[in-house]
């Protein structure tokens, strides 16, 4: 065991977030054994100084604290409880920091799991794509126990912009999780319906892209995505098939309680359709091209 400053990690899940995370713990000077299925994501991971295990139960049987990265609550479900799950090699008083977008009935339940063999779980999905869980800035939406809380400080120091404390229940983190990719989706879905409106219509849809970013419609997605639309750049920083996923958990827990969320619905039609077209793995930006499809036009245009 490392000293509580610098916690010893075992980091499962090195894909578009989690190498990033990884690695800045590893600049924070933590030992960290990553667990991951590819090569690429290995191979990275090594070249940035950090060690592998063959299994979740490997790294874990040296570890403070587990990690997880991964992309929905199968993967986490199989990771800390399926053939070698790192559940099984976590140490009696042991923290597992849960990162994935879940849905928050299953985090509760997960908590209360790893409760009854007295670990720690601390519901800390995350948001801020690829590029901030490089540059160690992430925003956190988390909800555990003041233990969780301190066990993973030094965590949140390396990864983190924001860290918000939502509760001392797992669950509520991934709740308002939840909430967020709700409003993330139907952003992107959005700006890909204005823009597409614009090109159609005949305008210059660099300067709507100008007009929009200051004026009253812009969202943070419209500034964020809309450039990718116009350079026609679907090189993956987030992808497709996460918001098939994270609107369906939306959907879902919409239905659990009863609500109707006619939005969050239309918008996952728009996600489905472009998963369907075969561009599930594009960045989610490329949500545009089932309307470029249907019209027969470009959003994209040459830089001024």
């Amino acid at each position: 065991m490392n000293d509580k400053n610098t916690p010893d990690i075992a980091f499962i899940g090195l894909g578009s977030m989690g190498l990033g995370m990884a690695k800045n713990l590893l600049k924070h000077g933590h030992k960290v054994v990553g667990v991951d299925p590819s090569v690429a994501a290995r191979d990275a991971f090594t070249a940035a100084g950090g060690t592998i295990a063959a299994t979740p139960a490997a790294a874990a049987a040296t570890a403070d604290i587990v990690v997880i990265a991964v992309v929905n609550d199968k993967q986490v479900e199989t990771v800390l409880y399926g053939e070698d799950g790192a559940a099984s090699a976590l140490r009696k008083d042991g923290l597992v920091m849960q990162c994935a977008t879940v849905p928050a009935a299953f985090a509760k339940g997960l908590g209360e799991r790893l409760a009854g063999a007295g670990h720690d779980l601390l519901d800390a999905p995350m948001s801020g794509g690829r590029a901030r869980a490089e540059s160690g800035e992430l925003t956190f939406m988390a909800s555990g126990s003041p233990r969780a809380f301190a066990a993973a400080e030094s965590i949140f120091a390396a990864t983190s912009a924001k860290v918000f404390r939502l509760g001392d229940a797992p669950g509520i983190g991934s709740l308002v999780k939840t909430v967020n990719q709700l409003l993330a989706g139907v952003h992107i879905a959005a700006a890909a319906e204005a823009m597409a409106l614009a090109a159609k219509a005949g305008a210059d849809t660099r300067a709507v892209y100008e007009v929009i970013s200051a004026s009253a419609g812009n969202s943070w997605m419209f500034g964020n995505r809309v450039p990718h639309m116009l350079d026609d750049d679907y090189t993956p920083l987030s992808a497709i098939e996460i918001f098939v996923k994270d609107l369906g958990l939306v959907l879902g827990t919409g239905h659990e309680h009863r609500l109707p969320l006619p939005m969050a619905a239309a918008a996952h039609q728009l996600f489905l359709a472009a998963a369907g077209a075969g561009w599930g793995r594009l960045d989610d930006a490329a949500v545009v091209k089932v309307y470029e499809q249907a019209g027969d036009f470009k959003v994209s245009s040459l830089k001024r």
